[in-house]
């Protein structure tokens, strides 16, 4: 295949959030393999559903060949729109919407979302550990029920705080709600978060909270702030579509899946003073998880908390 037109659509304020970095270095690095196809990159800022939808389906009026959505947002604009557009291939990354032209291509970040929930209920001093995401998808629901169960599953006694502050890339609403959690005894929080991310960071500052991030090394970048990080590199999706669609191995209503088995995908990054002892349990557990001897679970039944 030669000059080809492929689309990858990131959702939310253009430059913003570790979620669509990841996506961006995707479908930049499918850019570098395949120069000889025109492989560009469209932010769709809106979070309506419909003002999503109405974008992408001007978008596709340009006759893509591919066309990839990033995240478990796509699924509604890609819904609406993939229909119109039979001869164009889809592929969402973390969601879960199908058809004979459209394939998901996710990133089992339930398996490093509950590697993190074992760790934080072993480093919790205060017997209690947090989770906070912006919005309501898909993804975020099933990281927040995986968490939970490696809570659990650490077999300690720890409580569990949990909440959405409804938007991925507003600081000071993600801020507010880590200050509910700080007063709910939380020492440890998982936060599952794009542009806001500051706003948790600060608060972990102000509170002497310890910080897990999620789809970067986290870590790396502000080690005094990040004990891990759950790294589940949704990006590599974007470049796994663009090179099966470029190969003529891409299926429509396919669901193709990365867990722990494949390191490069996801796992667990712990900061170099983590307990051997821990670390020997998130190896074992790692094990597991890649074994299909566990799965962890996809729902949380439980109560959650929202800022005052």
């Amino acid at each position: 295949m030669t000059g080809k037109r492929i689309l990858v659509a990131l959702f939310g304020p253009e430059g913003q959030g570790s979620f669509n970095e990841s996506g961006a270095a995707g479908a930049e690095r499918a850019r570098g393999e395949s120069p000889e196809h025109e492989i560009r990159t469209a932010w769709i800022e809106p979070r309506a559903p419909d003002a999503r939808a109405a974008a992408l389906a001007r978008l596709c009026e340009e006759e893509w060949d591919l066309v990839v959505a990033h995240g478990g947002q796509g699924d509604e604009p890609v819904s609406r729109v993939a229909p119109a557009h039979p001869d164009t291939a889809f592929a969402i990354t973390q969601g879960g919407w199908l058809a004979p032209n459209c394939a998901s291509y996710e990133v089992l970040q339930e398996h490093s979302a509950f590697l993190a929930g074992v760790l934080a209920a072993l480093h919790s001093r205060t017997g209690v550990v947090a989770h906070l995401s912006g919005e309501k998808v898909r993804p975020g629901l099933k990281g927040r029920a995986a968490f939970a169960d490696g809570v659990r599953a650490a077999g300690k006694d720890c409580g569990f705080v949990t909440g959405f502050c409804g938007h991925q890339h507003v600081p000071d609403l993600a801020y507010a709600l880590m200050r509910r959690h700080h007063e709910e005894g939380a020492d440890v929080v998982f936060a599952m978060i794009d542009g806001g991310r500051p706003g948790v960071s600060q608060a972990c500052r102000d509170f002497g909270i310890s910080q897990i991030g999620n789809v970067l090394d986290w870590v790396a970048r502000d080690p005094a702030v990040f004990m891990a990080s759950a790294i589940a590199d949704s990006g590599a999706c974007i470049h796994a579509a663009i090179r099966d669609w470029l190969g003529g191995t891409w299926q429509g209503a396919s669901h193709r899946i990365y867990g722990v088995a494949h390191r490069e995908f996801v796992r667990l990054h712990m900061r170099a003073d983590i307990d051997e002892q821990y670390r020997a349990v998130i190896d074992s557990w790692s094990a597991r998880l890649a074994a299909g001897d566990y799965v962890p679970a996809e729902r949380y039944d439980g109560p959650e908390v929202s800022a005052r």
